[in-house]
């Protein structure tokens, strides 16, 4: 598959950037990450040009290997391990089975070099709620190779980030 000049990699090339994950994880197009934690957010968040404050988490207990999740926005921390490769980008999606339930993942760019457990938005919008098993697949990650080498690798403050 070509992107403008990029090439996707496939499901079993990628796996090599997602050591921890397992077979049933490579997607023909990328690896799919589990979730190991949820979080509340549990104070107010600032972004500004020269100000980043990332708002604290309380943990959700998972019960008998289950969260039950109520209309709202989480914080989710993957169990999967990521090392982008220093030639690609990481494009991070929501599986479908996730949309198809009334949640949406939101996702980040993962930079050439970034390595660490990361971390996404999970948006309840089911009026019913969602059951989350502890290590459900809840995204899959696309890797991109770059047509040419970035200037420079990923060195910013997620770097190592749940390790």
């Amino acid at each position: 598959m070509e992107v403008r000049g990029a090439v996707a990699l496939p499901g079993g090339e990628a796996w090599k950037a997602v050591p921890t994950a397992s077979g049933e994880q490579v997607q023909p197009a990328g690896i799919d990450l589990r979730v190991a934690e949820v979080e509340v957010l549990s104070g107010e968040g600032v972004l500004g040009v020269g100000d980043k404050r990332i708002p604290p988490g309380a943990s959700v207990e998972a019960k008998g290997g289950y969260w039950i999740l109520q209309p709202g926005a989480y914080r989710v921390r993957f169990l999967d391990v990521v090392e982008v490769p220093a030639d690609s980008v990481g494009l991070c999606y929501p599986r479908s089975s996730l949309l198809r339930m009334g949640a949406f993942l939101g996702c980040a760019v993962w930079d050439p070099g970034y390595k660490g457990r990361g971390q996404a938005l999970l948006a309840v919008f089911n009026e019913q709620g969602l059951k989350l098993e502890v290590g459900a697949r809840i995204a899959q990650i696309v890797f991109v190779r770059l047509e040419k080498a970035p200037s420079s690798l990923y060195k910013g403050s997620y770097q190592g980030e749940g390790l």
